[in-house]
């Protein structure tokens, strides 16, 4: 397993062919209480940076983009009831959707989490 970040503040935690997606804390931080949130139809084809949904919080509506190419195998349906699962857990139960990897090497343009960590501190 490996978890993976992306400028746009998407992680993706890949397990074999399996890859787990959210958005990261620092994220959800930016945003404030999350109120709604899009998510993605299952046995969609996402593109490496294509729209995968949207959060709306109090503050703003944010695209979500795919961290990699893959097929979507499944969504968190708990997010649908209690979208501030997002606020609570980001990185853990508020994930948002799994997907079938189609392109492994896709990974080796994302940052370890010293890189995230050391981009998000360049931001502030």
């Amino acid at each position: 397993m490996s978890i993976k970040f992306t400028n746009d503040h998407e992680w993706v935690n890949v397990d074999g062919d399996t890859a787990m997606v959210g958005i990261t804390n620092y994220a959800q931080e930016q945003l404030g209480d999350v109120v709604f949130v899009e998510l993605p139809d299952v046995g969609a084809d996402l593109d490496q940076g294509g729209d995968s949904g949207v959060i709306e919080s109090v503050k703003a509506a944010s695209e979500i983009y795919a961290p990699i190419s893959g097929e979507i195998s499944e969504v968190n349906e708990a997010l649908n009831d209690n979208p501030a699962l997002i606020n609570t857990a980001a990185e853990g139960d508020g994930w948002m959707y799994k997907m079938t990897v189609s392109n492994a090497s896709q990974l080796e343009d994302l940052m370890d989490k010293a890189a995230y960590d050391a981009y998000v501190e360049g931001l502030g």
